[in-house]
């Protein structure tokens, strides 16, 4: 179990109006109304981060000292800035270790501090009796209530409370967007011209019908004239081209959702009959 000061476990308490703040410079009264100090630090666990001891200045009392006081021994008076310790004797103070350095308060030191005040809860004969010992491996606070328990009946505890807005988001499957792809068929006509050959015969008769010599005339049989004849016919197929390219991408957009909700909250109602109440 490790202690630490108040102002090392909470780094920003000097700035609040915490109790802890309150607290500290408390003047420290004894039985018969005598004053034995004040409250220099608190010491905190740092495991819980619950108050365990009050340091005690003993000023004049017992000049020049610092001791540990249990926060369960000690009796909290806002209104008068006051811790009351009831059966504490400038004897017992006397017998406490010097508190000087954190580094040496181990669990010996420790024992010899509640050795000292276990005497003054000896009538709590149920919870704490005299002979009970402890192992230093498995000690705990909350083994003795008496030395480090705020008593309920000097402190009481009322919550206010209050309700908050939570705005949360959820993120949730809205629709679902299946692309594919289908094939349509249609009928395409596409005109192509063609070019065909044929032969024309053309006879004429001559104008000029003078005597040829029969000497030069050639008669023959079997000339023949032959001539190629072309025509054109058209060559059509199908071809698979790329016609158009498609991307499937998401895209984020923002939207502002405003919700309205009636919130209740509790306020304290102060009603005094006379002393005046001081809040701190």
């Amino acid at each position: 179990m490790t202690l630490v000061k108040i102002g090392d476990f909470y780094q920003d308490y000097a700035q609040d109006t915490s109790d802890a703040e309150d607290i500290k410079k408390f003047s420290v009264y004894a039985q018969g109304d005598e004053k034995v100090g004040s409250v220099d630090d608190i010491l905190v666990d740092e495991q819980t981060g619950r108050f365990r001891y009050f340091v005690v200045d003993t000023g004049f009392w017992v000049f020049g000292k610092k001791v540990l006081l249990p926060v369960g021994m000690g009796r909290l008076d806002y209104t008068d800035r006051r811790v009351y310790v009831s059966g504490l004797t400038k004897e017992q103070v006397e017998n406490l270790p010097d508190f000087n350095d954190l580094e040496k308060v181990d669990y010996d030191y420790e024992e010899q501090v509640r050795g000292v005040y276990r005497p003054m809860t000896a009538t709590d004969t149920v919870t704490q009796p005299q002979t009970q010992t402890y192992d230093r491996n498995t000690y705990n606070y909350e083994q003795e209530p008496s030395l480090y328990n705020v008593n309920d009946r000097d402190t009481q505890t009322l919550r206010l409370y209050e309700e908050r807005l939570i705005a949360n988001k959820e993120r949730h499957k809205a629709a679902e967007v299946a692309i594919g792809k289908r094939v349509e068929t249609e009928t395409a006509r596409v005109a192509v011209p063609v070019e065909k050959e044929r032969v024309v015969i053309e006879r004429t008769t001559p104008t000029d019908v003078s005597p040829i010599d029969a000497g030069n005339a050639d008669f023959r049989e079997g000339d023949v004239i032959r001539m190629d004849i072309y025509e054109e016919t058209p060559d059509i197929h199908k071809e698979t081209v790329v016609r158009e390219e498609v991307r499937v991408r998401k895209v984020a957009e923002q939207d502002t959702v405003t919700a309205e909700e009636t919130l209740r909250r509790e306020e304290l109602d102060i009603d005094t009959q006379g002393r005046p109440i001081v809040e701190k």
